[in-house]
């Protein structure tokens, strides 16, 4: 889960210098942040390093 993750988040910073519109260039530049939020959560998930994973 963590690798399709990081593989649309990169998609999605590849994508920024592709297309003109600041609208559209600030919407993938948030969805990659979501995304490595949840890629952060799955680690801490797996790694146990939250109070609330253990």
């Amino acid at each position: 889960m963590q690798k399709a993750l990081q593989d649309i988040q990169d998609h999605l910073r590849e994508d920024i210098t592709k297309v003109d519109e600041p609208q559209l260039k600030a919407m993938f530049e948030t969805s990659a942040e979501v995304l490595g939020g949840l890629i952060k959560a799955f680690r801490d998930y797996e790694q146990k390093n939250e109070a609330a994973w253990r």
